[in-house]
């Protein structure tokens, strides 16, 4: 009998720890498309739909009027005007990126809303597992420099992804930081403007 009340309780915490770290989200798109980010404790299934329909979004925003725009291409034009300040969040982001986003807003450890230069969590576990896994060695130094030191903003690290934007492609971390710091971060600040 003992046996059956610890066996109960076991599976009760169970069940309350699955649903507390599972995602609402239900939406899945692209769950035939390849891993992006493997790391213990984060929802790689959401940061994955997160990702993708990033990528989706600023090819065919920047392939407007270029049709045959690529990957790479819109990733320099995304981080060209996010460097300038001049994204359009709100014509970027289709319908489905923004019930990801309200999925995404969940994710108590990956915001920040102290941080005066992001709503992202820098010392969270998705920035730990991006800037632990970054391929590119200069982008990854630098990135976990500008954190150590607490300066980490995405205009200081602008610079330096900019002209590396090509490792981009090749490397899911990498572009998961640009995902999540540079376009979903921003997207909580379209809740302030009127409409």
């Amino acid at each position: 009998m003992k046996s059956n009340i610890y066996f109960f309780a076991f599976l009760l915490i169970i069940t309350l720890y699955g649903c507390k770290k599972g995602t609402t989200f239900t939406d899945f798109q692209y769950t035939e498309k390849p891993e992006t980010i493997t790391c213990q404790g984060l929802d790689s299934k959401l940061y994955k739909e997160a990702l993708y329909a990033f990528e989706d979004d600023i090819v065919a925003f920047y392939g407007k009027d270029k049709p045959n725009t690529t990957l790479t291409q819109a990733y320099y034009q995304f981080l060209r005007d996010a460097n300038a300040k001049r994204v359009s969040y709100l014509d970027i982001a289709s319908e489905h990126t923004l019930k990801i986003f309200e999925a995404l807003k969940n994710e108590t450890d990956l915001w920040d809303p102290e941080n005066p230069n992001s709503h992202l969590n820098y010392n969270g576990p998705l920035m730990q597992c991006v800037t632990t896994n970054i391929h590119e060695e200069s982008l990854k130094t630098t990135l976990n420099a500008l954190i150590s030191t607490n300066s980490m903003s995405p205009k200081l690290y602008g610079a330096p992804l900019m002209s590396s934007y090509r490792s981009i492609l090749g490397d899911k971390y990498l572009a998961t930081y640009v995902a999540f710091d540079l376009f979903y971060a921003n997207l909580f600040n379209l809740n302030k403007t009127p409409q």
